[in-house]
């Protein structure tokens, strides 16, 4: 049943490094504290079990589908706190020895697993200083996802997909984006914020968007700045640098008065 009280979700921000054992021991004292809080929605950063000295470490600690440490870790954290859980990427095995799917994973209050999105859009980037192609060590994904849930219809995502909001158009009424996201410094401090609050204002749906933040064993700088954001584009909640978690409140009935107020999903032609 879908919820019509407010009730509180959490965007967790980590600072990963290349030892999976480690990143977890962090996630969950942050998925702790979240719940704690009262959030009963929690979603991880992208790469928030391995974030290597290079891009082909996340191949060494590849897992199976449905089984595997950080599956397993998320199940246990979901059930333990009795939440909702969003584990931002997994590195899973596809068809290529040489690349994993990397895909969002929903986890119920019981622990059992609602829901896997493969990361559609693989960034990449070439600067002075910096240069980045997903695609070498990722394969894409091909479909959109979106589930019902006892929070509404989310609609799952991962970082570089927030580009391309056609993505999110194809799922229809949705009404909470979730994007776990390891921006870059560089394009984050110029777009991020701009983008989740396009996304959240064209789709008057609230943006769940934890994120890594700050500066990785393998030099890598990731922007941070996890926001939680209303359907009006209003930011509720922002941490700027390093691990913690953000809390913010989700009301269902702001979100119908927004809607009912501005009815821009109704007036579409296209």
């Amino acid at each position: 049943m879908k919820e019509t009280a407010p009730f509180k979700v959490a965007a967790v921000q980590m600072v990963s490094g290349p030892y999976v054992e480690a990143n977890l021991a962090a996630a969950e004292a942050l998925i702790g504290e979240a719940a704690a809080l009262g959030a009963r929605l929690v979603a991880l950063p992208e790469n928030c079990g391995i974030l290597g000295m290079s891009d082909r470490d996340k191949l060494r600690v590849r897992e199976r589908d449905g089984d595997g440490p950080i599956q397993r870790f998320l199940s246990q954290q979901s059930a333990r706190y009795g939440i909702w859980l969003i584990g931002g990427s997994v590195p899973l095995e596809c068809g290529d020895p040489d690349k994993v799917r990397a895909s969002c994973l929903v986890y119920d209050e019981r622990g059992g697993r609602v829901a896997r999105y493969d990361k559609i859009h693989l960034f990449g980037f070439t600067a002075e200083a910096e240069r980045y192609d997903e695609a070498a060590t990722i394969e894409p994904g091909g479909e959109p996802v979106a589930i019902d849930s006892p929070f509404g219809r989310l609609a799952l995502s991962i970082c570089y997909d927030l580009r391309f909001p056609e993505l999110y158009r194809a799922l229809g009424r949705i009404d909470l984006i979730l994007v776990p996201s390891a921006f870059t410094a560089t394009t984050g401090r110029a777009h991020w914020e701009t983008l989740l609050r396009a996304r959240a204002i064209e789709n008057l749906a609230y943006v769940l968007a934890p994120a890594q933040g700050g500066r990785h064993p393998n030099g890598r700088e990731t922007h941070g700045h996890s926001m939680i954001v209303d359907p009006w584009g209003t930011v509720l909640a922002c941490l700027p640098r390093g691990p913690g978690v953000v809390v913010a409140e989700v009301d269902p009935a702001f979100q119908r008065r927004m809607r009912e107020g501005l009815p821009a999903l109704e007036h579409r032609t296209l």
